[in-house]
């Protein structure tokens, strides 16, 4: 009985040291110092933002941002800037253009009413002179929407004549038409009098010493409220010859039998301006340095414009 009492007092002596003896050696392991290292330490990964280096770049989660540009233009450009525009908007997804195509005089009364307008391109100067501040002559009302040394001339066109299909009236030159008018043989389609391509009309008549007011009366001719509207006429053969933009006959799959001369009616040159009411300066100036481009070029060429900026 004595030997088993002394086999379990020895048991738990055992026990009690073999648990000391691990208490121990936990407790010498956590007082242990960290290691140091000769070399730069290594970052910690825990660190809050302001911890990180100031020269780590942040990522860019935010895209641009979303410019719409409203664009006031000549209706004879309808088509090459609606295909540019489109252009644009692909490359840059943040900006959407809005066009307005009409006449020049319609877009200039337009503007000077209040309409919102970024970028003006006319087809000719004088609905631009009548905006600009600085052209004292023409704007005899004082108007003030050409923003200060944004506006240069983009575009030279021709003034054409051009006749239905077939040519039934069979008109190959101006100086035919100027006979026909003459005669009351020729029904001519023309823009009206505030319109660019009307204007240049009326010094085509100057030039051959027509009467536009007696030819009307006659109903040797008649009006379109823009050059879009004397195209169709043209196309439809509701009248024997127009006199247009060459870039319209283009576009409209018109024969042009003669274009005028600078003598017959002056150069048709198209400035553009951002307004000095756009909202969106900077991308409105972005947009017209595109429309300089070799590529907004290659498209104006191709439907008859001749670059100038």
């Amino acid at each position: 009985m004595k030997v088993k009492k002394i086999l379990a007092i020895v048991l738990a002596v055992a026990m009690l040291m073999t648990f000391a003896a691990c208490s121990n050696a936990k407790q010498n392991e956590e007082n242990v110092a960290p290691q140091t290292t000769t070399g730069n330490p290594e970052p910690d990964t825990q660190s809050t933002p302001d911890s990180q280096p100031e020269n780590t770049p942040e990522a860019d989660t935010t895209d641009a941002e979303p410019v719409e540009l409203i664009v006031f233009a000549a209706a004879s450009m309808t088509e090459t800037l609606t295909k540019l525009g489109d252009d644009y908007m692909a490359e840059n997804k943040n900006v959407n253009i809005v066009f307005n195509f009409d006449s020049s005089g319609t877009l200039k009364t337009q503007i000077q009413e209040g309409a919102d307008c970024d970028i003006f391109i006319s087809a000719g100067q004088k609905q631009m002179n009548q905006l600009d501040i600085t052209n004292e002559s023409v704007n005899t009302d004082r108007l003030d929407f050409v923003l200060a040394d944004t506006r240069f001339d983009i575009l030279e066109n021709k003034v054409a004549l051009a006749v239905p299909e077939g040519n039934p009236a069979n008109i190959n030159s101006y100086d035919e038409l100027a006979a026909g008018l003459k005669d009351g043989s020729i029904m001519l389609a023309m823009g009206n009098s505030d319109v660019p391509v009307g204007q240049y009309t009326q010094n085509i008549l100057a030039f051959y010493e027509l009467n536009e007011e007696e030819l009307a009366t006659a109903g040797c001719i008649t009006y379109g409220s823009n050059v879009k509207e004397v195209t169709t006429q043209v196309s439809e053969a509701t009248v024997d010859c127009g006199i247009i933009y060459q870039t319209d006959a283009f576009s409209a799959g018109l024969t042009v039998v003669d274009t005028a001369t600078a003598e017959m009616c002056g150069q048709v040159i198209y400035p553009a301006a951002v307004m000095n009411v756009s909202k969106n300066v900077d991308a409105a100036k972005a947009l017209l340095e595109y429309l300089t481009g070799d590529a907004a070029d290659a498209v104006f060429e191709g439907v008859g414009f001749t670059p100038v900026a």
